[in-house]
């Protein structure tokens, strides 16, 4: 499988990609999918073999990066295309000028996935969309 992560301003398959793992799979309202947010985010995609399995989505506001929307595809999972799209968020995120953090809101079973990467849980437990959430940091150096 040749994986191949980068940004792009194709929304429209991103969008298309979290529909599927998010609205489908998971039962997220799709009023609460979409946001305004979207429209200043930096997205990122994610293809196996050339085809769209994977997105996220990177907020930047002062010296936080907010990484969020991570989906892959259940043909994707288990394959390293998770770990390589947050390692393309961090890496984008520590190329902006000024940001000393990155940030997310994992949900409860990923917390472990996140912490391997070196993000820290910390605050309560709250319900987004529905779904257990656990607010999780990583400190750039």
């Amino acid at each position: 499988m040749t994986l191949k992560i980068e940004v792009t301003d194709d929304r429209d398959t991103c969008f298309a990609l979290r529909h599927t793992v998010f609205v489908e799979e998971q039962g997220v309202p799709i009023e609460e999918e979409i946001d305004q947010l979207d429209k200043v985010a930096t997205h990122i995609l994610a293809t196996a073999d050339g085809v769209p399995t994977g997105a996220a989505r990177i907020v930047f506001d002062a010296e936080t990066a907010k990484i969020g929307r991570v989906c892959v595809l259940p043909k994707g999972r288990g394959t390293g295309m998770g770990v390589a799209l947050i390692q393309k968020g961090v890496e984008i995120a520590r190329a902006k000028p000024g940001v000393t953090k990155v940030k997310l809101g994992a949900q409860i079973h990923a917390l472990g996935f996140y912490e391997k990467l070196g993000f820290q849980a910390y605050g309560p437990v709250y319900d987004d969309a529905g779904i257990d959430h656990r607010d999780m940091v990583l400190e750039l150096a």
